[in-house]
């Protein structure tokens, strides 16, 4: 019995919600947005996604306000327009695929935003090219030559919680299953916590327990304003000495449980260029076991898992919940019934698929007849 391909459930205040197997495509930014506003990019990306098998996808990093995008193509989710417009795109896609939960990741950037697309270099665009006042936990770039970003007030800290909790009302009208709030990747709640990036002298800043008060009180802030399924990405090293650490990261994530935390989604690195990341598969695994075994929470793990035996090894040895996938998922649009014909298990499926599938794979599709007359 395949447990990747098995089911698993996430509870939250609002009850609970199933998912079909533990194969989730993570968020993955597609920069194709305008003002902030979904194209027909993204209704092509995510139905597409949506046809894959997966038992969750997540939509990519989205703003919760203009100067916290990565770049100024970026998704947001900060006015009537940008919602109406997702929720067009949304639902439009989840009707040309198989019912599957989805989640929103809603993201400031903080210091890494006004940067350019990756294709453009990925640096930080002055306001001659469309760049913006960039904004973060102390007045310390990312990168030593960059200007420096405006540290935030209390006031504005506040502020960015309000933005925050609209947007996780926002995205219950676009009618998502879940939220899962960006605490990674070097972005704004992550240079909270890491010691590189947050050097303040007052109460957000310092100790550990300084360090996660800001990302804490915002997230018992949305917790508040949203009963569905919430969960946060994090990165559980800064792969750098003086970082953030793992054990940081579960006790972390030990004292989000008690705030009604539902999952949390490890990741690693992004604060920092002189980071030294030991990478290769599974590399980020070791980190989800440290959490799941200490905090307790339905933990997902991702990066550089591409096959499906190394995901079902992950899993039967109780090292992560979820296993989360991104780029193999642009490579492989189904690798999921990939891993449904390898693990001897079924998936959900679109009909007008069926009939694309050698002999010896129909049966992940179940006892249904694929083939065309």
């Amino acid at each position: 019995m395949s447990l990747l391909l098995s089911s698993y459930t996430l509870s939250s205040p609002k009850g609970d919600l199933a998912l079909q197997n533990r194969i989730v495509v993570a968020p993955m930014c597609q920069y194709s947005a305008v003002n902030g506003e979904a194209q027909d990019r993204h209704l092509m990306h995510w139905a597409n996604l949506l046809n894959s098998g997966a038992g969750l996808f997540i939509i990519e990093a989205t703003g919760v306000t203009l100067e916290g995008r990565i770049t100024p193509a970026c998704l947001g989710l900060w006015d009537d327009r940008t919602e109406a417009v997702l929720k067009d795109k949304l639902s439009r896609a989840r009707k040309l695929a198989p019912k599957t939960p989805v989640f929103i990741q809603l993201a400031h950037a903080g210091r890494k935003a006004s940067s350019a697309t990756p294709w453009d270099g990925g640096q930080l665009l002055s306001k001659e090219q469309g760049g913006w006042e960039t904004v973060a936990p102390s007045a310390i770039p990312q990168l030593k030559d960059e200007r420096l970003p405006h540290e935030l007030s209390k006031a504005e800290l506040q502020d960015l919680i309000a933005a925050f909790v609209v947007a996780a009302q926002r995205s219950k009208r676009i009618g998502v299953d879940g939220i899962e709030l960006h605490g990674a990747h070097g972005y704004l709640l992550h240079q909270f916590l890491s010691p590189i990036a947050n050097q303040r002298t007052d109460e957000y800043g310092g100790s550990f327990g300084n360090r996660i008060r800001f990302p804490l009180e915002l997230f018992a802030a949305v917790r508040k304003a949203y009963q569905g399924v919430l969960g946060i990405r994090i990165s559980a090293s800064d792969w750098i000495e003086g970082g953030w650490t793992p054990q940081e990261t579960a006790d972390f994530s030990s004292l989000l449980k008690p705030l009604g935390c539902d999952f949390v989604h490890i990741f690693s690195g992004g604060i920092s260029p002189l980071q030294k990341i030991a990478i290769g598969p599974n590399y980020q695994v070791p980190f989800a076991k440290i959490v799941k075994e200490q905090s307790g929470l339905p933990t997902m793990t991702v990066g550089l898992i591409t096959e499906p035996q190394q995901a079902e090894n992950i899993l039967q040895k109780g090292d992560a919940d979820l296993i989360a996938l991104a780029r193999a998922f642009l490579y492989k649009p189904r690798w999921a019934w990939e891993a449904a014909a390898v693990l001897g298990a079924t998936v959900p499926s679109n009909e007008r698929y069926w009939r694309c599938l050698p002999r010896e794979a129909q049966a992940i599709f179940g006892d249904v007849k694929v083939w065309q007359r």
